[in-house]
């Protein structure tokens, strides 16, 4: 634990506070989205903790945007007495991006009306923003865009394929990007044919997500040829890049080995393969229930020889055994909500909704699963998790 001393004033009375709240002894003061409403609670607080403090570790954010500031004053020259008395204010950002922070409800419907249309005259710009505003999100605040799409993932049906293709196009620009550090250009591409992989089907992937009756002859050959279908789609709407194209066309071949041995398209396509079964095993159903997200890693993990698959391996390795908006149990017994990733694959931070006696706990609790009091114990379907949390409310929290 590091502490920094926060100053007092700069502490707006009547907002949520964007960190966790800390004495001078470490000592829990307030969770971080606690609201103080007036001076007289926050000298309660005062007197409770002498000073107060945030854990550089706990807000990592604030803790660079304090260091950003001690910057620009060294550069301005600013007097050694006022840098050496600067202290962090709350009114600086804990997460980057957050002031433009995505609003993933309108990105549904955005998304599922682009791709419902992909015949419309706007469609190749409108799916430029679409993939921009995503790989901002990937940039700025790639555990909150787990957190949200994961989620979402999780509970939707309605607006399936869009969801789907949203969290896929951002799964596989993170591998590539943080793990397989694939050129920024190569990566673009990715996200692209991934958002467009299904635009043939996009109907009627949001029709069998709530479909009970078997599928229809006519369903299946749609299913079926859906890849060659969208790759005709793009370029009669003008896209012409062969690599995008290749990706799209080959995304469901199902060709284990390595990815250096492929061209970049049918590296893309593999990659794109790899997430596609991993998203598609986390969404419900009309006919079943989500899978567990452990269970969707291993799909994705070994390929068709049951063999360690690389592209499956690096998604991995970048999302973590437990990623962001999945549920866990812990060796206390209680279940936790994964709010975003830790230094290892399988130590997550996470805040408990569930006590050990499984009643709610209120307030959300964070928890640190690397040390060994709380570590994961099992993964944890969000069907037996009977306590509603919007990303409203959680996605402060990363």
């Amino acid at each position: 634990m590091k502490l920094l001393t926060l100053d007092i004033d700069s502490i707006q009375l009547g907002q949520p506070l964007p960190f966790v709240l800390r004495g001078a002894d470490g000592k829990l003061l307030a969770q971080r989205g606690y609201v103080i409403r007036n001076r007289q609670e926050l000298d309660v607080l005062l007197a409770r903790g002498l000073k107060l403090c945030i854990d550089i570790e706990e807000s990592a954010g604030s803790h660079r945007a304090y260091l950003a500031q001690m910057q620009q004053m060294l550069l301005s020259q600013a007097p050694l007495g006022q840098i050496a008395a600067m202290k962090l204010s709350a009114a600086q950002q804990v997460r980057p991006g957050a002031q433009a922070a995505a609003d993933w409800a309108g990105l549904q419907e955005r998304a599922t009306q682009l791709l419902r249309t992909p015949g419309s005259s706007d469609f190749a710009p409108r799916l430029q923003a679409l993939h921009q505003e995503l790989a901002r999100q990937c940039r700025e605040a790639p555990d909150s865009l787990l957190l949200a799409l994961i989620s979402l993932s999780g509970r939707e049906t309605r607006m399936y394929s869009a969801t789907h293709a949203m969290l896929v196009a951002s799964v596989c620009m993170l591998v590539a990007g943080e793990t397989l550090a694939w050129p920024a250009e190569q990566v673009e591409r990715l996200g692209q044919a991934a958002l467009s992989m299904n635009i043939a089907m996009t109907a009627l992937q949001d029709d069998l997500a709530q479909q009970t009756d078997p599928l229809t002859a006519a369903q299946i050959e749609a299913v079926s040829d859906h890849a060659e279908h969208s790759e005709a789609l793009l370029r009669r709407m003008g896209m012409h890049d062969p690599v995008w194209l290749e990706a799209v066309r080959h995304h469901h071949a199902r060709v284990p080995g390595p990815l250096a041995s492929r061209s970049e398209g049918l590296q893309m396509a593999r990659l794109i393969q790899r997430a596609d079964v991993f998203g598609a095993r986390i969404a419900p159903r009309a006919t079943r229930a989500p899978m567990l997200a452990t269970a969707a890693m291993q799909a994705s993990y070994y390929d068709e020889r049951q063999q360690v698959d690389e592209a499956g391996a690096a998604l991995v390795k970048t999302l973590g055994v437990y990623p962001p908006g999945t549920y866990a149990r812990l060796a206390t017994q209680e279940v936790a909500v994964v709010l975003r990733r830790g230094a290892s694959a399988n130590t997550p931070r996470v805040a408990v909704v569930l006590n050990r006696d499984g009643l709610p706990t209120g307030e959300l609790i964070p928890r640190d699963t690397a040390q060994p009091q709380w570590k994961i114990t099992a993964a944890v379907p969000a069907g037996e998790v009977r306590v509603q949390l919007p990303l409203a409310r959680l996605l402060p929290l990363v």
